[in-house]
């Protein structure tokens, strides 16, 4: 029996699950009652592929920039360091079908785009590093298997 780790994707069985896929990591509770809700957004089949990372890192800032325009309460989205997925947390709200819609739309926003936001220099640290062609390719190939989201394994 593998040891339990302090971070719960060490956890998985990254060989068992089948991307694409969104799941709720966990909940953590603040002391006045808040509650901040983790999402895994994985975009790409653990050891079997991943995003490239110019494309990464474009679709890391269209998402930041545009997420939060469909939902309130977004603290942070971040690309995982193998390439596969993001991470999303949420403050104080509990809606999975709500984080499904906001990524599809946010998603769309990143195939509509014209730019990447804030890829320069004073905004970026490696700002010669992007593709927005690249991140519409991962958003169009996450969109085209939208139907499948909801199963992890």
């Amino acid at each position: 029996m593998t040891k339990k780790m302090n971070v719960e994707s060490f956890n998985l069985d990254h060989t068992k699950v089948k991307a694409p896929y969104v799941r709720l990591v966990g909940v953590t509770e603040g002391a006045n009652g808040d509650k901040v809700y983790k999402y895994d957004i994985r975009f790409k089949q653990p050891n079997k592929e991943h995003m490239e990372m110019a494309g990464l890192h474009s679709i890391e800032h269209l998402m930041a920039e545009n997420i939060r325009n469909h939902m309130d309460n977004v603290l942070d989205i971040s690309p995982m360091g193998c390439q596969t997925g993001f991470y999303l947390s949420i403050l104080n709200n509990d809606d999975f079908d709500a984080v499904l819609t906001t990524l599809e739309k946010t998603l769309k926003d990143v195939i509509a785009a014209d730019e990447v936001p804030a890829c320069n220099e004073v905004q970026c640290g490696w700002a010669a590093n992007h593709s927005l062609e690249g991140a519409k390719e991962i958003a169009r190939d996450m969109l085209n298997k939208k139907d499948g989201w909801r199963e992890v394994f």
